[in-house]
């Protein structure tokens, strides 16, 4: 009799699925190649869209100088480092792009690529995915959160902005050295190759640790993977980038929707103001880049302590840090 039961017990618990985990094995994801145009030149910006089964929301995603689409999705340690996963497991779709000129974008003169110019693609990304989502965020990384602070400002046509990475207050006798660790990409021994043009500047060989990651550890496989992925970054990008986010009238003063700013406190843009931010809280941070968003209704923050400038990297951080920007998409 007891055999008998087993038996049963065994059959029925082969009969009834298992129920899968939320978001696991639901969420599909393809290459998307959009044309985009600023002037009279045609592009084509590359992104990598990621769906989860019901999403009405998609948080379009841009990365900073030397950096691409994969900064949102870093392959080391399964998906402890990636922000899409993170978002992707909570129900919301992401769109991260290659800046025109890096990754599977295409590759204009050097002169042609400045933050304007990406922000006017980013545009036109949006657009493309505004009829399809309720909701459309934007989030940035460094210079891609320039880009994106002037995409919300100039165009008004996302529901809320993510500044990662880049405050309105540098520390430029940090930064300033920083910047001495690039070169041409033109005489880079691996993007050299790609035959571009002097204004496409990368890093330097073995300087990624001490430009982006430093004081977080000094990990190999992090590391090796860094300077492995590469990419480049113009000249035009830092001096729109600098003229757009630090003068008197920044291009986020023009936004009037909510923002979350993360910031690490070990990063070039945080410090005792003017020379960078003040990071040593979230309600600290909160007070010194409220004067540069007088037109969002909303501002919040989250800072993250022992890492560098490319925090997505930290995985001390990472639960956190992601659950916090699920936290304030989900508020608005």
């Amino acid at each position: 009799m007891r055999f008998r039961r087993l038996c049963a017990a065994v059959l029925l618990a082969a009969l009834i699925p298992v129920p899968t985990p939320a978001n696991a094995a639901q969420t599909t994801c393809e290459d998307v190649y959009t044309p985009v145009q600023f002037g009279l030149i045609r592009q084509t910006m590359y992104g990598r869209l990621c769906v989860p089964r019901g999403a009405t929301t998609v948080q379009v995603l841009v990365a900073g100088g030397t950096y691409t689409s994969g900064y949102w999705d870093i392959p080391v340690d399964g998906a402890a480092r990636s922000v899409t996963r993170a978002m992707n497991s909570a129900g919301i779709a992401t769109m991260a792009v290659d800046r025109i000129g890096t990754g599977r974008s295409t590759k204009p003169l050097s002169i042609l690529v400045d933050v304007p110019n990406q922000a006017e693609a980013v545009h036109q990304v949006v657009q493309k995915l505004r009829p399809r989502f309720a909701k459309v965020l934007l989030g940035g990384h460094s210079i891609g959160s320039a880009i994106a602070m002037a995409e919300a400002g100039r165009y008004r046509d996302v529901d809320g902005v993510l500044v990662t990475g880049m405050t309105h207050q540098w520390d430029y006798i940090r930064a300033v050295p920083a910047l001495t660790n690039l070169i041409p990409a033109v005489i880079d021994p691996k993007l050299g190759k790609r035959g571009l043009d002097v204004g496409y500047l990368t890093t330097a060989p073995g300087s990624r640790y001490t430009m982006f990651h430093a004081p977080g550890p000094n990990l190999p496989a992090v590391i090796d993977l860094d300077e492995s992925t590469k990419d480049v970054v113009s000249a035009g990008e830092f001096v729109t980038t600098a003229l757009m986010s630090n003068l008197l009238l920044p291009a986020s003063a023009a936004i009037d929707v909510p923002v979350m700013t993360v910031q690490t406190s070990a990063d070039y843009f945080c410090g005792t103001p003017p020379l960078g931010a003040d990071c040593s809280s979230a309600q600290a941070l909160v007070r010194s880049e409220r004067p540069f968003y007088p037109r969002s209704p909303r501002l919040d923050a989250f800072v993250i302590n022992g890492y560098g400038h490319v925090f997505n990297f930290d995985t001390k951080s990472a639960n956190s840090y992601h659950a916090a920007i699920i936290r304030w998409q989900r508020g608005i």
